[in-house]
């Protein structure tokens, strides 16, 4: 019979980022981005799915899930570890999907990404984006971010995610994390309201609408520094997703905000390392120079790319830099950075494949 309590503990002693339980399939364990059963277990009944979920949100959120069909929340396993879930139906069936995560946030010196990232938590107001697709360590990268503020200066941090992901102590600064659902209805409601609570930075788990948008430029806007993610794989997309999501008579002036309050677009790829077990970052890396920010109040946002191929004195890199540099230091494989790569031919061919 299976365990949730004993199902968390194997996903955390087998190192695995991810969990499936889906009725009618044994446990699912994904170690390294590859799947697989997990050995001997028997397959998931819909009697203990419906257990499970309902050990882990309680009957008020039970009512929820069973009317909107779709949950996200996070839980723990007796301090040994903390995993974000989300449980859904699926062929009239529950299904879920635990990523597991760790409850020590890595020293952002110690995630192997661009120099140019730590500066840019001493920045007072602005715009910071980190983009990926999911499971490429957005969560991770802004975690790291706001923990070395916290451990280096004294200023108020307000989180709002979706769900609370890293528990974030405070130490220098002072960090109050939110949740949805439990702590605050959504995003955008949260962030009007932290304006009001004196922060000097604010984490959006995710701008994935207009009202939120809307709401998180306006508090970098403010004097703010705000962090976000979204969905996107590289700078010059994450631009056009940001304008394309207002109405058409307001693009221009969206246009002209965000180039005043976009400081950093920050887009990675998450590989599997080959000269030792984990995950190493590849990062396309924007920073918003005078050159930049006349290419978005402008509409020339197809010029974005030659400007960070030639702004690596600045700090600037293009995705297949990165993936060539890991590559070079033997931590990934031909094969796998080519096919992540945002120009694959050419960078075989640099690579001599």
């Amino acid at each position: 019979m299976l365990v949730l309590k004993k199902l968390l503990a194997e996903q955390i002693n087998s190192g695995a980022s991810d969990m499936h339980l889906i009725v009618g399939l044994p446990p699912l364990l994904r170690i390294h981005t590859c799947l697989r059963p997990l050995d001997g277990a028997d397959a998931l009944s819909q009697e203990q799915a419906l257990a499970f979920v309902r050990e882990m949100i309680g009957d008020e959120r039970m009512a929820r899930f069973n009317h909107d069909r779709d949950i996200d929340f996070s839980t723990a396993l007796d301090g040994q570890g903390r995993f974000r879930v989300n449980a859904h139906w699926q062929r009239d069936t529950i299904a879920m999907a635990f990523r597991a995560i760790s409850d020590n946030v890595p020293a952002l010196d110690s995630l192997n990404l661009p120099p140019a990232i730590s500066g840019l938590v001493d920045l007072p107001r602005g715009l910071v984006l980190v983009t990926g697709v999911t499971g490429s360590g957005k969560s991770t990268t802004l975690a790291s971010m706001i923990n070395a503020v916290n451990l280096t200066r004294a200023s108020h941090i307000i989180t709002l995610e979706d769900p609370v992901e890293y528990v974030l102590r405070s130490s220098k600064s002072v960090i109050e994390q939110r949740e949805l659902g439990s702590d605050v209805p959504t995003f955008a409601s949260g962030l009007r309201h932290a304006l009001r609570q004196d922060p000097d930075i604010i984490l959006v788990g995710e701008m994935r609408d207009l009202e939120t948008t809307s709401a998180a430029i306006s508090a970098a806007e403010t004097g703010h520094l705000v962090l976000s993610t979204l969905h996107t794989q590289n700078a010059s997309q994450t631009i056009e997703r940001i304008i394309d999501i207002y109405p058409a008579e307001q693009q221009n002036q969206v246009r002209a905000m965000l180039s005043n309050t976009l400081q950093a677009v920050i887009s990675q790829v998450l590989f599997a390392r080959k000269d030792k077990p984990g995950m190493v970052p590849a990062c396309e890396i924007m920073l918003c120079t005078p050159a930049v920010r006349n290419c978005i109040r402008e509409n020339r946002i197809h010029e974005i790319p030659n400007i960070i191929e030639t702004s690596k004195a600045l700090g600037m890199t293009t995705l297949d830099d990165s993936i060539k540099s890991l590559v070079i230091n033997g931590m990934v494989g031909k094969q796998d950075a080519i096919a992540h790569a945002a120009r694959p031919e050419a960078l075989a061919k640099t690579l001599g494949s």
